[in-house]
């Protein structure tokens, strides 16, 4: 059964308020509420994770501040280690400028020592030398020439007088005279 144009025109008209109501009417209450209900546990449910992730990121970060703690103590006993090793060191630097020191002065010591041997050596042998003459001109009387060389030997022109510097002690086991007696002897007798 075919509908002519008016007929259906009709039922549209007809249909317009039903679907109006439709649109309008509202949702039975049954309905309202278990949408109530899904938000509520959406809600609490968001809230939920929310929470969690708080408190997963608060112990992470808890974790890590510990973690960097623990690092800031060893990187400070670190520190406080080499700084106590830079005080030992510095000390043992010290300890040992202070030994150079030392040796250094007694190293000018010994060489000042050196010095002064080494000039008594050689007044030594000048000495030595010069008695010898003295001596052997006084065993052939040659007394004038013995004068002269005492003479050189009492000059102390260059600091003290070279008969100083003879021995005092006898170097033989004969009971001679020593250098220095010997030539008081000769001393005595030319002069």
């Amino acid at each position: 059964m075919s509908q002519t144009p008016e007929q259906n025109h009709s039922q549209q008209e007809d249909n317009i308020p039903l679907q109006h109501d439709a649109e309008h009417e509202r949702p039975p209450r049954n309905k309202q509420q278990s949408v109530l209900i899904y938000l509520v546990i959406l809600f609490a449910a968001a809230f939920l994770l929310m929470a969690l992730s708080y408190f997963m990121q608060r112990r992470t970060s808890d974790a890590t501040i510990e973690g960097l703690r623990g690092q800031s103590v060893s990187a400070m006993q670190s520190v406080e280690d080499i700084q106590e090793e830079n005080e030992t060191l510095k000390q043992q630097v010290a300890d040992l400028e202070e030994q150079l020191e030392e040796a250094q002065r007694e190293l000018d010591g010994l060489q000042t020592l050196t010095e002064n041997l080494t000039v008594m050596q050689e007044q030594l042998t000048k000495a030595m030398d010069l008695f010898w003459q003295i001596d052997e001109a006084y065993v052939r009387g040659r007394y004038s020439l013995c004068r002269t060389l005492i003479a050189q030997m009492e000059d102390t022109t260059q600091g003290s007088a070279l008969k100083e510097s003879l021995p005092r002690e006898s170097t033989t086991d004969t009971d001679r005279f020593s250098p220095a007696d010997r030539y008081q002897e000769i001393y005595d007798a030319v002069m």
